[in-house]
């Protein structure tokens, strides 16, 4: 069958990046913990109980994906469990506008339901653009998800105004929260959006037709197969397989890091920038700008180029080299973001790698274990990041009530460096008995 017979496989492309740029505001959550913690404000959280909706967010996420979604799309098909997810995840954020400053209700509706909801939707277009994109999966995968990263950008700077450093995008606008809008008013704002959103988006997410391959493109034959992603593993299969945990365990370690990164570099960096004589409103303005545009921005970006370089240099040795450079990053941050070049450098540098993990994982699991099977496959993988979300902002919430950042950020970046030296032995295995 012809690429011209079916329809415009590029449209899949649109509706999955419309569907990541929702899900991707839970990385937009250090927007918000500001004010959950401030002393005047209706919430009062500790940086521990703001750290721990996070994770139970991302915990949520990863659980949901693996044991429902993934099976799910498989029967279902991609586009009832999309929606499904920005449903529910539309709801959590408009039962957390309710909850007043409830701890448990934002806890149960951001973190519970939010994270649900993301679980549910975030597989589909992963799974539908690699079955449409066997010849670019790199590419077409770092593409799909890199909305998930600009997200954080959009969701972010709505709150405060697209500020820049020295650029003003929104000149007499200071956001959401500078227009009188409380934390709950966004939060009802964003449910209404989210849902919207993910349910245009995923209108196109079909699977193409049994047999379907693009026009001029032919799957690789006998034991290259299965890094084509042409040899299908079931779930089970791929569990008992050393490439399968060696994934997880790199995947935990790369989730770990990033996921800490994102929920206290707003806490982290007004701690480091007042120790050097910066004030709290500037030191407000920075961190805003570091997560906002250069972590976000370059999570986005990173998702793009790690994908397309794996396409060139192979998913073992571009794994390889992401863990490397977030290793070392992760200890160096801890001792430049004290100044603002410091913070915006290491911001973006950690969130360009650890973007590059949402490319590379699922374009591994695909090449190892199958591009059919990838729907099923890759939530199990997946679970990793459940688990970093759970290590990383946690140990990152903890250290900051200590006041004991290095021993968050240097034990993480060692671990990302042991990583590294873990990637370089993956091999795929070359039939489904291996």
């Amino acid at each position: 069958m012809s690429e011209e017979k079916v329809m415009n496989r590029w449209l899949i492309v649109v509706g999955a990046i419309m569907v990541q740029l929702c899900l991707g505001a839970i990385y937009a959550w250090s927007a918000f913990t500001g004010r959950l913690t401030a002393v005047d404000e209706l919430f009062q959280f500790t940086r521990t109980q703001t750290q721990i909706v996070f994770s139970v967010g991302l915990a949520s996420f990863a659980i949901v994906m693996a044991i429902i979604a993934g099976r799910w799309q498989a029967k279902a098909g991609p586009r009832v469990v999309a929606i499904t997810g920005g449903v529910v995840m539309g709801a959590g954020y408009v039962i957390a506008g309710l909850a007043g400053g409830s701890f448990w209700g934002i806890l149960f509706g951001v973190g519970i339901l939010g994270g649900a909801g993301i679980g549910l939707a975030y597989v589909c277009p992963i799974a539908v653009c690699v079955k449409w994109f066997p010849d670019r999966k790199g590419l077409i995968t770092g593409l799909a998800v890199a909305g998930f990263g600009f997200g954080a950008l959009i969701w972010i700077k709505l709150t405060s105004g697209f500020v820049f450093g020295p650029i003003d995008l929104t000149p007499g606008w200071t956001g959401l929260f500078g227009a009188g809008m409380s934390v709950s008013g966004i939060f009802l704002l964003y449910g209404i959006i989210f849902t919207l959103v993910i349910t245009i988006g995923s209108l196109v997410f079909v699977n193409p037709p049994d047999g379907w391959v693009p026009e001029g493109w032919t799957p690789a034959a006998g034991n290259a197969s299965a890094e084509s992603g042409q040899n299908d593993f079931s779930v089970r299969e791929m569990v008992a397989t050393p490439q399968y945990r060696k994934l997880f365990a790199i995947f935990m370690v790369g989730a770990t890091s990033g996921l800490m990164v994102i929920g206290v570099i707003g806490l982290f960096g007004r701690d480091a920038l007042a120790s050097n004589g910066i004030d709290a409103v500037r030191a407000a303005v920075i961190t805003g700008t570091a997560m906002g545009l250069f972590y976000a921005l370059l999570n986005g970006i990173g998702r793009i180029v790690w994908g397309s370089v794996s396409d060139r240099l192979g998913r073992r040795n571009s794994i390889a080299l992401m863990s490397l450079l977030q290793g070392v990053m992760m200890i160096v941050f801890f001792f430049i973001g004290g100044s603002e070049t410091g913070l915006y450098l290491g911001a973006a540098v950690i969130g360009f790698n650890f973007g590059g993990n949402f490319a590379l994982f699922p374009t591994a699991v695909a090449d190892y274990f199958g591009n059919r099977s990838v729907g099923t496959n890759y939530p199990w993988v997946f679970l990793a990041y459940g688990v970093g979300g759970i290590l990383g902002p946690v140990l990152g919430g903890i250290m900051g009530d200590a006041r004991a950042w290095m021993w968050a950020f240097i034990p993480a970046g060692i671990a990302c460096l042991l990583a590294s030296l873990l990637a370089l032995t993956l091999r795929p295995p070359h039939t489904t008995a291996d």
